[in-house]
């Protein structure tokens, strides 16, 4: 990171926001930026993928504070495709800034799930017009 610094190159972080606090603050001076995902705004959601949401949104809330940040949303129906959800986890972004860029991005079926569902278009443009009540800055992706 000191390196790079040196030389005037920006550095950004891409996460999955499962870090140690200790660790994202021994970043902070190399880092200028991040794009975290956020796989739904729920603990139970994160229950079911073995991780810990509390952990992810101090993260994001601490990467805020310091670097510009970006938060990808990667919509699986069935899994976390609740409009209520989605509503929440935009306030909340809000809270700490409604200018923070939101990627709702779009699902399909891979080696690893081959019988996911892809993510209907209809329910990507709800789940950005819920998100655009309270971000200015709401972009669709894998449509």
């Amino acid at each position: 990171g000191a390196l790079a610094k040196e030389r005037d190159l920006c550095i950004v972080l891409v996460s999955n926001g499962t870090a140690d606090p200790s660790v994202i603050r021994r970043l902070l001076p190399y880092v200028d930026a991040a794009n975290i995902d956020l796989k739904g705004f729920s603990s139970d959601i994160y229950d079911r993928l073995g991780g810990s949401f509390d952990s992810v949104i101090e993260t994001i809330a601490l990467c805020c504070r310091n670097w510009h940040v970006e938060i990808t949303s990667l919509i699986v129906e069935g899994f976390n495709d609740s409009p209520s959800d989605m509503e929440q986890e935009a306030r909340w972004i809000a809270s700490l800034d409604s200018s923070i860029p939101l990627h709702i991005t779009r699902s399909f079926p891979h080696y690893r799930m081959p019988d996911l569902t892809p993510t209907s278009p209809a329910l990507m443009q709800e789940m950005k017009a819920i998100a655009e009540r309270y971000l200015a800055y709401v972009h669709l992706g894998n449509l």
